[in-house]
C-alpha cells in the first residue's frame, strides 16, 4: 500500500462526517444510529438519500450541495476513496453530507425500515461475471427494499452498456415504474436534470465519446424475478480499472 494511501486511510479515521462501524457490533441489531439518522448524524428531519459504491463521493458531495434540503450518505468500501469525498465536504462545510465506509451488503443493519427514500448508483462495476453483486441485482434489491420508503427511487447512471441492459431488462420483467430510460443521457430530455455533476470516471468515459446510460424507477420489492437474457459484455470492461482509459478510445 502506498504512503499516500496511508495517509489517507489514517485522515479517514478522524473526520467527524465519516463512519466504520466494526462488523461485531453491527451484528447485535442495536447500532444507535439506526433509524436515527436524520435527527442524531444530521441534526435534522429531511429525508436521507444514499449514494452506493461513491468512489471519491463527487455525487454525495455535489447532490448535498444541489440540495440542501436533503440528507446524503455515500456508502463504499475504499478509505482512501471515501477521504477525497469526506474531505471535501468537511472543509465546504456541508452538514448534510456524510460517509459511511462498509459494504452494501450490510446496509441493513445500518438503516431502519423506511429510513432511505431515494438512492444513486452511480458508475458501478458491472459485476458481469457475478450477477449477485450487481447493484442492481434482485439479491441487492432485497437488500435495500428492508430501508427504502414506499415510493422510493433508485437512480442508475452507468457508462456500461451490459449493466444498463440488465437492469433495464430487470426493471421491466419486474413491473416497476419507470421515470427515466436513455441510453444516451447528455442527448436526452434528461440532461439538464443532474448536468451539474459529473465522477471522475464519467469525464473519462465521456471525452473518449462513451455514451452515459440513465435509468431512474420506482421499484417494488415482492417475488423479484432475475432477467433471463444473453447481453454481450462490454469489451474494454475486460481490462482492469487502471487499464481502461487506455483501451476505451480504441
Amino acid at each position: 500500500m502506498s504512503k499516500n494511501k496511508l495517509s489517507k486511510f489514517a485522515d479517514v479515521h478522524a473526520l467527524p462526517n465519516v463512519v466504520e462501524v466494526p462488523y461485531a457490533e453491527l451484528i447485535t441489531g442495536s447500532y444507535p444510529l439506526k433509524g436515527n439518522w436524520s435527527r442524531q448524524f444530521f441534526g435534522n428531519d429531511n429525508p436521507v438519500v444514499l449514494e452506493l459504491g461513491c468512489g471519491k463521493g463527487e455525487y454525495t458531495v455535489g447532490l448535498a450541495e444541489n440540495f440542501p434540503d436533503k440528507n446524503f450518505i455515500g456508502i463504499d468500501i475504499k478509505g482512501a476513496r471515501i477521504w477525497t469525498g469526506a474531505t471535501a465536504a468537511h472543509e465546504r462545510g456541508l452538514r448534510n453530507a456524510g460517509f459511511i465506509r462498509t459494504y452494501v451488503e450490510l446496509l441493513p443493519a445500518f438503516f431502519g425500515p423506511e429510513e432511505i427514500s431515494e438512492i444513486w448508483i452511480t458508475f458501478p462495476d458491472p459485476q458481469m461475471k457475478k450477477q449477485r453483486k450487481r447493484l442492481t441485482s434482485t439479491k441487492l434489491l432485497t437488500h435495500y427494499g428492508k430501508m427504502m420508503k414506499p415510493g422510493g427511487v433508485i437512480h442508475l447512471k452507468t457508462d456500461s452498456n451490459f449493466l444498463y441492459q440488465y437492469t433495464t431488462a430487470l426493471v421491466h420483467l419486474n413491473g416497476f415504474k419507470v421515470e427515466a430510460e436513455t441510453d444516451d443521457l447528455y442527448s436526452s430530455e434528461y440532461a439538464d436534470e443532474i448536468r451539474g455533476i459529473k465522477t471522475y470516471y464519467e469525464v473519462q468515459w465521456l471525452s473518449r465519446g462513451l455514451k452515459i446510460k440513465y435509468l431512474r424507477f420506482i421499484p417494488h420489492f415482492d417475488n423479484l424475478i432475475e432477467p433471463e437474457i444473453e447481453i454481450e459484455w462490454d469489451e474494454y470492461r475486460s481490462f482492469g480499472r487502471d487499464r481502461r482509459s487506455s483501451v476505451v478510445g480504441k
